[in-house]
């Protein structure tokens, strides 16, 4: 779990904004959307699947 320690000279929003940059860094918000619902094998073999041609189109061009 990400955590960030205020500073006594630090305002909320600078504090908050370091947080969401540590989660984003550490990928929690990624695997919490992975994870809302179950995924079948044959969806996510065809979602990688996707997601690597799409990938492949992106180096040729």
């Amino acid at each position: 779990m990400s955590e960030v320690i205020i500073h006594d000279d630090e305002n909320f929003e600078r504090a908050l904004k370091r947080f969401k940059k540590k989660c984003e860094k550490a990928g929690i918000l990624s695997d919490l959307r992975k994870h809302r619902h179950y995924e079948k094998p044959s969806e996510r073999r065809k979602r990688k699947m996707n997601a690597a041609i799409r990938k492949n189109r992106r180096s040729r061009a």
